[in-house]
C-alpha cells in the first residue's frame, strides 16, 4: 500500500469489468472517445493493472501490449494528484524490463507529455489524431539512450534528468541554449530540483558567458534566487572553447548529449549510467580548469 492505494496485476478474462469502468469514465464519457474505440482485440493478450484503495475499489488502469506499447493509462478524477499515474506507469516499465524488452513506447496525448517526460520517455516523430484527440509518440530504451529529435526531446530529457537526480546536475552549453535553457518546462523541473530538499548541487559549465548574461537568461534570476545550488563557470583554455556539442548529466545514470551544440538533435534518457559516466568525467575536468563566474552573482 502506497499513499493509499496499491498497485496489483490483474487477470483480464477476470477482472475486465472493473478496468473498462475506471476506462469508460476516463475516456468514454470524460473524452468522448467512441466505446468502440476504447476497448480493442488486443486487451485479452495485454498485461494489465490496476490501482486500488484499501478496500479494493479501483482508481485507475493501464496496460502493456505485446507489442511492447504503455496505453489506456486511466485514473478517476478524484484521485489524480496522488501518484496514482506514475505507480502505474512504474509497473508498466518494471515488467518491460523483466521481459528484457529493449525499449518500450507509447501514443501520449499532448498534454500529457510532461508527465511521461518525467518518466524517462523523449518524443518521437509528429504529432497525429487519434480517437479524436492530439497525440504524439514517446519512447524509452530500457537501458539506454532514445533518439532526441527536436528541443521539445531535448526539454524532455532535461525535465527527466531534473526530476531523477539525487544531489548533482551538470549542464555543458555553448551560450545556456536559447530555446532550451529558456523553457517553462526546463526552468520548473531545475526549480523543482533545487527546492526538493537535503543538498542540491546543479553546475553549469559556459563557453560564453557574457551572451545570457546580456540577454537577460531566465535562468539566472532562478539561480540568483538559489545561488546555494547553482554554480557557473565559463572555460578559459581555447580548446575547451571550440568544443562542438552540448550535454548534461545527473548522478543516476542519466544522460542527455547533443553532438552539435546549435542544435537540438541527439541522444538521451535517464538509464544510461556508461554516457553519464564519460559525460560527468569529461565535465569534471573541465569544471576545475575554468573560471567561475563571479559576475552573475551581482546581477
Amino acid at each position: 500500500m502506497t499513499a493509499g492505494f496499491t498497485i496489483a496485476t490483474v487477470d483480464y478474462a477476470r477482472d475486465h469489468a472493473r478496468v473498462h469502468a475506471v476506462r469508460e469514465v476516463v475516456f468514454v464519457q470524460g473524452q468522448q472517445v467512441p466505446v468502440e474505440l476504447e476497448r480493442d482485440a488486443l486487451d485479452p493478450l495485454c498485461f494489465h493493472v490496476l490501482a486500488v484503495d484499501a478496500d479494493g475499489q479501483a482508481l485507475g488502469t493501464a496496460r502493456l501490449t505485446p507489442d511492447r506499447r504503455i496505453g489506456r493509462m486511466a485514473v478517476l478524477d478524484a484521485h489524480r494528484g496522488k501518484g496514482i499515474g506514475e505507480a502505474m506507469l512504474a509497473a508498466l516499465v518494471a515488467e518491460a524490463r523483466r521481459r528484457q524488452w529493449p525499449e518500450v513506447s507509447m501514443h501520449a496525448q499532448l498534454h500529457a507529455l510532461p508527465f511521461y517526460a518525467r518518466a524517462g520517455f523523449v518524443p518521437s516523430g509528429p504529432s497525429f489524431v487519434e480517437a479524436g484527440i492530439d497525440h504524439r509518440e514517446m519512447r524509452r530504451r530500457l537501458p539506454g539512450s532514445s533518439p532526441i529529435e527536436d528541443a521539445m526531446g531535448a526539454a524532455a530529457v532535461l525535465v527527466a534528468l531534473a526530476g531523477h537526480a539525487r544531489r548533482d546536475l551538470g549542464v555543458y552549453s555553448r551560450a545556456m541554449d536559447p530555446g532550451l535553457l529558456d523553457r517553462m518546462d526546463v526552468l520548473e523541473a531545475l526549480r523543482r530540483f533545487a527546492v526538493s530538499g537535503g543538498e542540491r548541487r546543479v553546475r553549469v559549465l559556459l563557453q560564453d558567458a557574457a551572451t545570457p548574461q546580456r540577454n537577460g537568461a531566465p535562468l539566472l534570476p532562478l539561480a540568483q534566487r538559489l545561488p546555494s545550488v547553482f554554480a557557473f563557470r565559463e572555460v578559459r583554455d581555447p580548446v575547451d572553447a571550440r568544443y562542438p556539442s552540448a550535454y548534461a548529466f545527473n548522478d543516476t545514470g542519466g544522460a542527455c548529449f547533443r553532438p552539435l551544440g546549435h542544435r537540438f538533435d541527439g541522444e538521451g534518457g535517464v538509464d544510461d549510467a556508461p554516457l553519464a559516466r564519460r559525460l560527468q568525467l569529461d565535465f569534471d575536468r573541465i569544471w576545475e580548469r575554468s573560471r567561475p563566474c563571479t559576475e552573475y552573482r551581482t546581477l
